[in-house]
C-alpha cells in the first residue's frame, strides 16, 4: 500500500491512471488508488453515461473513506474523422494507384472512396498527405476542389470502412467539439468532474471556446497531438490551465523520430508557463499483456520524470489491460526511484518558470533563498483559487507542498500538480489563523515535526485569486488539532 497513515505520497510526481473494462469495480478502483493513483482519467471515447457515473461515484465514495481530495479527468473524444463505407468492407491499394475521395455517400468501390467530411477537402491542398488507419496508409494529394481529392498511395496496403483519418499537414476548419463532446461535457461538468482535457486542439481559440462553455465549473486541459497545434504552443499552453503531450495520435501525424523531440519541447514551454503538464500514451504499454514492462519503457517513464513533468499517464494498460494495479505499482515504484537521484533534480532544475517581475517574483526568489538558508519541512500555500500552490509547485522545492483550501474544488483539481498534496482547511480572515491552521495541519498530516520550520505562502487580502504577495517563516509547536 502506497499511502502512509496521514493519506499523502512520498512522491512529487503524480499518476493519472484510465479506467475501463479492467478497471471498473468499486473494489479495483481502490486497489489502483492504493497502488498509487492520484488522479483518474474517464475517456470519453468509450462507455456510456452510466458507466461513468458509477466509476464517478467509486471514486468520490474512496475519497470520502481516505480523508483526502482524488482528482477525476474526464477526456473528451472530439471529431474523429473516418472513410465512409467501401464495398465487401475493404479496398487493396497498390504503390502509386490512384484514388477519389468524394461526398458521395455512395459505397465506394472502383477506386473511389466516400470522405463525408467536406471541413477536410476545404482544408487539402495538393501535396498534403492522409493518412488511413493510424497511419498504416499513406495518401498524397495530387488535386483537389472544394468536394473532391484525387489522391495516389504512397505505400500498398489496405483501406477499409470507417477507418480513420488524419491529415497531419493541414489546419481544419472545425470545431473541436462534436455534438457528442458536448452532450458528454453537460454531463460531466453535472457530476462534478474536476479536469476536461480537450481533443485535437488547434489553436488556442478552441480552449477558449471549451472555456466558455465550462465558465470555471473545471480546469481545461489542451491535449497535443496534432502537429497544427505546435504551430500556436505557446499561445495554447497560455490558454490552458494544463497540457497533455499525446503521443498516440502525435505519433501518426509525426515521423516517430520527432515526438521526443517535440515532447521535450512542449514540457519544457509548459514548464516555462507554470503549467501542469501530463506525458501520456504507451507508457509501460507492454503492461496490457504482461506482468512486467520493457526495460525501455521504465526509462520511458523515469525519463518524463527527469524531466520534471507533473504527471505521467496509464491508458490501455490500466483500462483493459490484464495487470492494471500492476502497472500503476510499477509506475509507483519508477517514479520512486527516480526522484531518489540526486541527477534528477539537477535535471529537473535546468528549466524554471517564466519570470514576470512582480510580487509572485519576490516571493518565489525568497522561497528558495530561504529553503537554502533553513531546514524547511514543508512549504504550505494557503489558497482559494489554486494560483498560490502552483506558483509554489513549479518552483520545484525540494520539501513538499501542503497546498490549504477552503474550496473542495481547488483541492481536487491541484492533485494533479507535481508535490502538491492538498487539503480543504477552512478559510483565514487574518495571519494569526493563517499561522495557527498551517502549523497545525502541517503537524497533524506529519509533514513536520514541533520545532521544525515551515514556509507559509498566501495572498493578501485573503481569498483574492492571483494574489500572492505573502512569505512567512514560522516553527511547528504544541499546536491544537484543527479539523
Amino acid at each position: 500500500m502506497k499511502l502512509d497513515a496521514i493519506s499523502h505520497r512520498s512522491r512529487s510526481a503524480k499518476i493519472v491512471a484510465t479506467l475501463g473494462p479492467a478497471s471498473s469495480d468499486p473494489a479495483t478502483i481502490r486497489r489502483l488508488f492504493d497502488a498509487g493513483v492520484d488522479v483518474f482519467r474517464l475517456n470519453f471515447s468509450h462507455g456510456t453515461h452510466e458507466d461513468h457515473r458509477a466509476r464517478y461515484d467509486a471514486i468520490r465514495q474512496i475519497e470520502a473513506d481516505v480523508g483526502r481530495p482524488v482528482g477525476i479527468l474526464m477526456d473528451l473524444q472530439g471529431p474523429k474523422l473516418r472513410l465512409g463505407r467501401i464495398a465487401g468492407g475493404r479496398m487493396d491499394l497498390a504503390i502509386g494507384q490512384r484514388l477519389r475521395l468524394d461526398l458521395d455517400p455512395a459505397v465506394g468501390e472502383h477506386g473511389r472512396v466516400p470522405l463525408l467530411h467536406p471541413e477536410i477537402f476545404a482544408a487539402l491542398e495538393p501535396g498534403h498527405d492522409l493518412l488511413i488507419d493510424d497511419g498504416k496508409v499513406r495518401l498524397r494529394v495530387i488535386a483537389c476542389g472544394k468536394d473532391f481529392a484525387e489522391v495516389q498511395a504512397l505505400n500498398a496496403g489496405v483501406i477499409a470502412d470507417r477507418k480513420g483519418v488524419n491529415v497531419p499537414g493541414a489546419i481544419l476548419p472545425l470545431s473541436p467539439l462534436t455534438q457528442k463532446d458536448r452532450e458528454d461535457l453537460a454531463f460531466g461538468l453535472s457530476l462534478g468532474i474536476d479536469w476536461i482535457a480537450l481533443s485535437f486542439v488547434q489553436r488556442p481559440e478552441d480552449i477558449a471556446e471549451l472555456k466558455q462553455l465550462v465558465g470555471g465549473r473545471a480546469w481545461v486541459m489542451a491535449k497535443l497531438e496534432k502537429p497544427s497545434a505546435i504551430e500556436s504552443l505557446e499561445a495554447i499552453i497560455a490558454a490552458a490551465d494544463g497540457v497533455m503531450v499525446a503521443r498516440g495520435d502525435l505519433g501518426v501525424e509525426l515521423p516517430p523520430e520527432e515526438v521526443p523531440v517535440l515532447q521535450k519541447r512542449i514540457v519544457r514551454t509548459s514548464r516555462e508557463a507554470g503549467k501542469p503538464v501530463i506525458v501520456a500514451t504507451q507508457m509501460l504499454e507492454s503492461m496490457i499483456s504482461s506482468p512486467v514492462p520493457t526495460r525501455a519503457e521504465v526509462s520511458d517513464v523515469a525519463t518524463a520524470a527527469y524531466d520534471g513533468v507533473d504527471a505521467v499517464m496509464l491508458s490501455a494498460e490500466s483500462a483493459s489491460g490484464n495487470y492494471p494495479v500492476e502497472a500503476v505499482t510499477m509506475m509507483d515504484r519508477i517514479l520512486q526511484a527516480t526522484e531518489r537521484d540526486p541527477l534528477q533534480r539537477e535535471t529537473m532544475d535546468a528549466v524554471h518558470s517564466r519570470r514576470y517581475n512582480d510580487a509572485r517574483d519576490a516571493i518565489s526568489a525568497a522561497i528558495r533563498t530561504v529553503a537554502e538558508t533553513l531546514p524547511v519541512a514543508a512549504t504550505v500555500a494557503y489558497t482559494s483559487s489554486g494560483a498560490t500552490a502552483l506558483r509554489v509547485a513549479h518552483e520545484r522545492p525540494r520539501a513538499p507542498i501542503l497546498a490549504l483550501t477552503p474550496v473542495r474544488a481547488t483541492a481536487r483539481r491541484l492533485s494533479l500538480v507535481w508535490g502538491v498534496h492538498a487539503i480543504q482547511a477552512p478559510d483565514v480572515e487574518n495571519i494569526e489563523q493563517l499561522v495557527e491552521n498551517s502549523t497545525a495541519a502541517a503537524h497533524k498530516n506529519s509533514f513536520g515535526t514541533p520545532g521544525q520550520a515551515l514556509l507559509i505562502v498566501a495572498g493578501t487580502p485573503f481569498g483574492v485569486s492571483g494574489s500572492t504577495n505573502l512569505l512567512r517563516v514560522a516553527w511547528i509547536g504544541d499546536v491544537p488539532d484543527v479539523s
